[in-house]
C-alpha cells in the first residue's frame, strides 16, 4: 500500500487520535450437525449346530474325529465354521442330520491346522453342483498363510497344501486384519491380541513370519461372535489364543456387554488344575451361563467349569456330533452328552 502525499499543512492541523478496532459481532453459530450412529446390529434368532467333534451324539446319526466344524444360523443367514479333518466327514455328518450346506456361502476358517480345513476341497466340490456359490468365500485371518515348516523340510500349514484345489473350484479367501462384521450382527475377531498368557498350543514349532522363523503360536486364531438381545455368543475353532483373551476381544468390539455362551474348542484337555481355576472365575466374571465345550477343550475340562461357573448341568455340557445351542432354549447335547 503507498503512503498519502497530499496537502501537508492540512495534515499538520489534524490531532493525532487513536482508535480502538472492533471487528463486526460474528454471525450465530449454525446448529451442529446431527451424526447419527448405528447402533450394532443384535442377533434375535440363532442356532449353533456341530458338524465335526470327537464324539457321535446319536446312534446312526453322524461320526466323530479329531476335529472341528460347526453351522451358525442367525436371524436367516447360514455361515460354516471351520471343516473338519477329513475330507467327507462334514459332508457325511450333514446328510446323515438333515442338514443341507448347498446354499451356505460363506466358510469362516479358524485356523490353518488340518483338523479344521481338512474338509474344505471336497464340501466346495461336493456341493458346487447344485449351489455354485456354495462355500465359494473363505474368512480368514492374514497369519493363515504363513509357512509352518517341518524338520524334514515338509509344508506343515495343512491350509497352504490345500489352498491351490480350493481356488481352482473357484474358491476364494477373504482376509481380515481386524474384526469385521460378516452379517449383521455375526462378527470375525481376526487376529486376537493376547494380553494374558495363555499357551494354548501344542509343541514347540516355528512359523515363517514376514520376519523370519518365530515360535508358532498359532498368530491367525480367530473366532466369531455373534451380538444377541441376550448377550455375546462365541465360538471359537480351538481358542489358541486363548479363551480368556478372546473373550476380552469380544467385548472390547462390542461395548463391554456380557458373554452369553461359549461355544467350541478351548484346548484346554491338558491344562492344569492353577488354570482351569484362573479360567473359571475368569469365564464367570463375564457372565458366562452356557458352555458347551468340544474338540479340545477336554472333557474333564469341561466338567470342572461346570463346577467353576457354578451352572448346572444342563448349562454346561460336552458336546457331540449334532449337539447345538439355540438362543432362548439353551444346550441340546444330545443322548451321549446328557
Amino acid at each position: 500500500m503507498r503512503p498519502f502525499r497530499g496537502g501537508g499543512a492540512w495534515r499538520a492541523a489534524l490531532p493525532l487520535v487513536a482508535v480502538a478496532y472492533a471487528p463486526p459481532p460474528a454471525p450465530p453459530h449454525p446448529p451442529a450437525a446431527t451424526v447419527a450412529v448405528r447402533a450394532p446390529a443384535v442377533v434375535s434368532r440363532l442356532k449353533v449346530t456341530v458338524l465335526s467333534t470327537m464324539l457321535a451324539g446319536d446312534p446312526g446319526r453322524g461320526i466323530g474325529e479329531w476335529g472341528f466344524a460347526a453351522l451358525i444360523e442367525a436371524d436367516g443367514d447360514r455361515l460354516l465354521v471351520d471343516t473338519g479333518a477329513r475330507p467327507e466327514t462334514v459332508l457325511r455328518n450333514a446328510r446323515e442330520l438333515g442338514i443341507d450346506l448347498a446354499g451356505v456361502e460363506h466358510v469362516i476358517l479358524t485356523h490353518g491346522h488340518g483338523d479344521h480345513v481338512g474338509g474344505l476341497v471336497t464340501l466346495r466340490t461336493a456341493l458346487r453342483a447344485r449351489d455354485p456359490r456354495a462355500l465359494a468365500v473363505a474368512h480368514v485371518a492374514p497369519p493363515i498363510f504363513w509357512s509352518r515348516p517341518g524338520t524334514d523340510g515338509s509344508e506343515q500349514n495343512a491350509l497352504l497344501r490345500e489352498r491351490g484345489a480350493y481356488e481352482a473350484a473357484g474358491g476364494r479367501f477373504v482376509a481380515h486384519a481386524a474384526a469385521t462384521e460378516l452379517r449383521p450382527g455375526v462378527w470375525f475377531t481376526g487376529p486376537v491380541p493376547r494380553p494374558n498368557a495363555e499357551r494354548n498350543w501344542s509343541g514347540l514349532r516355528v512359523v515363517r513370519s514376514p520376519d523370519g522363523d518365530v515360535e508358532d503360536q498359532v498368530q491367525e486364531d480367530a473366532s466369531i461372535v455373534v451380538n444377541t438381545r441376550e448377550g455375546l455368543v462365541v465360538i471359537t475353532g480351538c481358542g489358541h489364543a486363548g479363551v480368556v483373551n478372546i473373550l476380552t476381544k469380544a467385548q472390547d468390539m462390542l461395548g463391554g456387554r456380557p458373554v452369553h455362551a461359549v461355544l467350541g474348542g478351548l484346548h484346554l484337555f491338558t491344562a492344569t488344575d492353577s488354570a482351569l481355576a484362573w479360567t473359571g472365575r475368569e469365564l464367570r466374571a463375564r457372565g458366562v451361563a452356557y458352555l458347551l465345550g468340544v474338540h479340545c477343550t477336554g472333557i474333564e475340562a469341561t466338567h470342572r467349569l461346570r463346577g467353576l461357573l457354578g451352572l448346572p448341568r444342563a448349562a454346561v455340557a460336552t458336546g457331540a456330533v449334532g449337539s447345538s445351542f439355540t438362543l432362548g432354549e439353551g444346550i441340546d447335547p444330545l443322548a451321549l452328552g446328557r
